[in-house]
């Protein structure tokens, strides 16, 4: 197991979006803010991912703060599921817990390579 834990945790909450999607699709037939959803939840950790690769400080921060800007869009979509009622609040909860961990975590690395 990766011993990162912004790594696993954004890993781990771009497998319950995937799961998330699926449902949408196949148990409300609900198709665009479902892909919105899907493209921003899945690209938090992708772009947390390519982070850790980076060459560069600035390479490092910038691609945190794509990821950073993606949890918050994340954030927003969950939100209008939610209010939608497209998903119901005890899941929307969850997940608006999990992302919000997220966007601290990230905010902290943030800070973090900015003050150096």
């Amino acid at each position: 197991m990766e011993k990162n834990v912004i790594l696993n945790k954004t890993y781990n909450f771009a497998l319950r979006i995937i799961k998330l999607n699926k449902f949408l699709n196949k148990e409300k037939r609900e198709f665009t803010l479902s892909k919105q959803i899907l493209r921003s939840g899945t690209s938090v950790g992708a772009n947390a991912e390519e982070a850790s690769g980076s060459i560069s400080k600035k390479e490092f921060r910038a691609k945190f703060f794509i990821s950073y800007k993606e949890a918050r869009e994340t954030h927003y979509w969950l939100r209008l599921l939610r209010d939608s009622d497209y998903i119901d609040k005890k899941l929307a909860e969850s997940l608006l817990s999990d992302i919000e961990e997220i966007l601290k975590i990230l905010g902290a690395i943030l800070k973090t390579v900015s003050n150096k």
